[in-house]
């Protein structure tokens, strides 16, 4: 048995990475690889010898469960970096000295696995590369993490015995979660391994970033012109959300090709490998603090009052997800499309309907729909065309592209389920239709934000399953990669 995870998950070529790792074998090495069009072995390295360490258990003693607030304290192996590598996600393997442990694949699932970690490579001078930076959820892939090995399950993360505190002591409210615990690689197999070869395979010369990264770093984003949110962005820091802010007010340009988009706000703690974040989450089913007051749209003393879609036009309170197993046999609908002539449908060939015809659908046949999704609120015009309200906080230059409605209260299988279940909590009346919105809106005097509202827009334009989602992304990306300038959303 081996597993590990690194001390942070960034590094600067040149410098050193540290790994923590576990193994009950005498000695082990690791492989390097940088995920790419394809998955390059780059070195190997060891032998290492060998500690076996348990990971501390749950603080409650709940049976079965390690703890997921505390550092598990694996030992520390510290890895040189070499400075010839190029930017990006790579993937550590641990390999049991003597097994013959398979070299992964890219592919579906292949680099998903237990005895394995990623990490992301960051230039010595950012911007050299490539003046597209791409920020890897890594909030979000901890806040889901269960601590599991294989047929060891840990049931330890935000939403598995999470363990929550008072606050205090300089200590906010909320459920702790520590980032220094094993996993192994899951998200970044579904969400981020496709597009990253689609990126490679299409020519653009792309940076990569963690949350920590962009947390941390107030002139991180100033070399570049466009930064990528992809996938699953579910957990943000106050200060991911100004520098971002203050990027887009500077004229830089910002593309969430994701959903459920910045809704839990988080409290980075003991010296950042840790975040407190008081949400919704229930303790041996009680919950401790409702309403959750790290809600980023609701309204304070209960929420943290700023809203989400204030910065990506759309949130999870207006869009829904998939009520079955992830990441289950979705609705191939796709987005109804709106305002055909934009910029962003050009060379697609799809049509809005105002030519009296009936309106395309973006990605239809596809799960391009979820598994979770984003929306604004909006109403239809006397020619039926979906305008945003701003009653949810969405900006009023919020021009709707593409829009699918949701049944808000549906269980069944076969359809999209309305938002998150404190919504009806908090609203239990219904403002308005609720829909998978895709859009795009202008900061005033600053840059553009171009918002896909759903998880998986990455997975179909990476497996290049819609030619007219491939095209899409084509244009955002060629169109907001130049950041003086900055394009109109009309």
């Amino acid at each position: 048995m081996i597993e590990g995870y690194a001390g942070r998950e960034s590094v600067t070529a040149g410098e050193e990475l540290a790994l923590h790792v576990s193994t009950d074998a005498a000695a082990f090495r690791v492989r390097f690889y940088r995920l790419g069009r394809e998955l390059e072995l780059l070195a190997e390295t060891g032998p290492y010898p060998g500690v076996l360490t348990e990971p501390p258990p749950h603080p409650e003693g709940i049976p079965g469960s390690a703890s997921p607030s505390e550092d598990w304290h694996f030992p520390e192996y510290r890895v040189p970096v070499p400075a010839g590598w190029r930017p990006g996600i790579h993937l550590a393997q641990f390999v049991e000295e003597g097994t013959a442990e398979p070299v992964p694949r890219l592919g579906d699932g292949d680099i998903e696995g237990f005895a394995r970690e990623f990490f992301v490579v960051r230039p010595a001078r950012p911007g050299s590369y490539g003046r597209i930076l791409y920020k890897k959820s890594t909030y979000t892939r901890h806040a889901y993490n269960r601590g599991d090995n294989e047929g060891i399950p840990r049931n330890a993360s935000l939403y598995d015995n999470p363990v929550y505190g008072t606050g205090g002591d300089g200590l906010p409210r909320g459920h702790r979660l520590s980032l220094r615990r094993a996993g192994g690689v899951i998200d970044l197999a579904w969400w981020d391994a496709p597009f990253i070869a689609w990126l490679e395979r299409s020519g653009y010369a792309v940076e990569y970033c963690t949350d920590l990264d962009l947390h941390r770093d107030p002139d991180l984003l100033a070399p570049y012109d466009l930064l990528l949110s992809v996938g699953h962005d579910e957990y943000w820091s106050t200060a991911m959300r100004d520098h971002t802010d203050a990027f887009l007010r500077s004229g830089g340009h910002v593309a969430f090709l994701s959903a459920n988009t910045c809704w839990w706000r988080v409290h980075p703690v003991e010296d950042d490998t840790a975040f407190v974040s008081d949400t919704d989450h229930h303790v041996d089913g009680v919950f401790p603090h409702l309403p959750a007051t790290d809600l980023w749209w609701a309204p304070p003393p209960d929420g943290v009052g700023r809203p989400e879609n204030a910065m990506t036009g759309v949130s999870f309170r207006n869009g829904g997800m998939w009520p079955g197993d992830w990441p289950g046999d979705r609705p191939l609908v796709g987005y109804r499309v709106q305002h055909a002539g934009h910029w962003v449908f050009e060379g697609t060939g799809l049509r809005d309907g105002s030519d009296g015809g009936p309106a395309d659908f973006l990605g239809a046949g596809t799960p391009l729909i979820g598994y979770e999704c984003d929306g604004a609120a909006f109403a239809y015009d006397d020619r039926g065309v979906a305008r945003a309200t701003g009653a949810d906080g969405t900006p009023g230059s919020f021009l709707i592209l593409g829009l699918y409605e949701l049944d808000p209260v549906n269980e069944d299988v076969t359809t999209m389920k309305w938002g998150h279940w404190n919504c009806p909590v908090r609203e239990p009346e219904r403002t308005g239709p609720r829909a998978a919105t895709m859009g795009v809106h202008t900061v005033p005097g600053g840059g553009t934000v171009f918002t896909a509202g759903t998880t998986d827009w990455p997975v179909v334009c990476g497996r290049e399953e819609d030619p007219g989602v491939v095209r899409v992304t084509r244009n955002v990306l060629d169109r907001l990669s130049v950041h003086r300038g900055a394009p109109s959303a009309g």
